[in-house]
């Protein structure tokens, strides 16, 4: 293959020049922290879809949940350097949204994930969260009333941190769901985290310690689902004080097989990467895309979750 030259700005400000094989098109995933599990998988997805469409795809992104100036820089970066499309995985609906608007007067952006405050995005790639809440609301009622007889009962809300449109869609569709669904099960404490695990499980032993006859909780997103999972194990309220949380990890899935959890909903942030770099690409050669496409949840308890599919969505590979 031949070797063609590129230029790229490290963190240092310094800039590298290095020889790298010479691919038809480079296409950025930028997600919104390397050092998170679900967006490694995420980046496993687009790194194959790299390898098998036989083009160039840099792993980009900031290292905290915390840091959106510097996915705005990490963005604009890949402008300046001349990416022929970019992925993206917005940190916070309201900052990224002019950026993004202003790196698709250049190159075509698509979205993965979360959305942004713009209408710039050539194509949106995630899950449907807000029936991804209402699908939560269904999991944890049916764990209830597998425990107590019948759907009632105070339920808790746990949330990462504010500004993403992901985390509030889940949260309007659980509350739609238990108002429509389930009058009898009451919302007695919503929380907002800082997308800290340790704060997830403070904050959950605080509700517990407040609410002594609570019955369930939502964890919206694989921190606070971690967090609260502690927080029930550690007071011994496993069985007792159900635990639906979105997303997962190894620790979840441990949390599933021991009864700490009740039902994962899990996406499929694999497909995401794959799905949204082979977007991106026949955004490039002009080909016809969808403007929005939904990648899907599957909501997975201990009765199912040897079964193929579920299988293939706790144990994906990330090398």
């Amino acid at each position: 293959m031949p070797t063609s030259w590129k230029t790229y700005a490290i963190s240092t400000g310094v800039l590298v020049l290095m020889a790298v094989p010479a691919l038809s098109e480079t296409i950025p995933m930028i997600t919104k922290s390397t050092q998170s599990y679900y967006f490694q998988v995420m980046m496993a997805g687009a790194r194959q879809a790299g390898k098998d469409l036989k083009i160039d795809v840099p792993e980009l992104g900031p290292t905290s949940f915390s840091d959106i100036a510097g996915q705005i820089g990490i963005l604009e970066n890949a402008v300046t350097n001349k990416a022929d499309a970019i992925v993206i995985s917005p940190l916070d609906f309201n900052a990224l949204g002019q950026p993004i608007t202003e790196a698709a007067t250049h190159v075509p952006v698509i979205g993965t994930d979360s959305g942004a405050e713009t209408d710039a995005f050539t194509s949106m790639l995630s899950t449907d969260n807000r029936q991804g809440g209402r699908d939560a609301a269904d999991a944890l009622a049916s764990a209830i009333q597998s425990e107590y007889g019948a759907p009632e009962g105070g339920v808790a809300l746990l949330m990462l941190m504010a500004g993403q449109s992901t985390l509030d869609q889940r949260a309007a569709g659980f509350k739609e769901q238990l108002a429509a669904k389930y009058p009898k099960i009451k919302l007695v404490t919503e929380r907002l985290g800082d997308g800290q695990v340790t704060t997830a499980l403070n904050t959950m032993t605080d509700i517990i310690t407040s609410n002594p006859n609570l019955r369930g909780v939502f964890g919206s997103d694989l921190v606070t689902g971690a967090g609260a999972g502690q927080a029930i194990a550690e007071n011994g309220l496993q069985g007792k004080v159900k635990l639906v949380s979105f997303d997962t990890d190894e620790n979840l899935v441990k949390m599933l097989q021991d009864g700490v959890v009740s039902a994962l909903v899990v996406q499929d942030p694999y497909r995401m990467g794959y799905a949204g770099v082979k977007t991106a690409l026949a955004a490039v050669r002009g080909e016809r895309i969808e403007r929005a496409i939904d990648t899907g949840v599957t909501i997975i308890t201990k009765d199912n979750m040897s079964s193929q599919r579920s299988q293939s969505l706790l144990n994906p590979k990330i090398d």
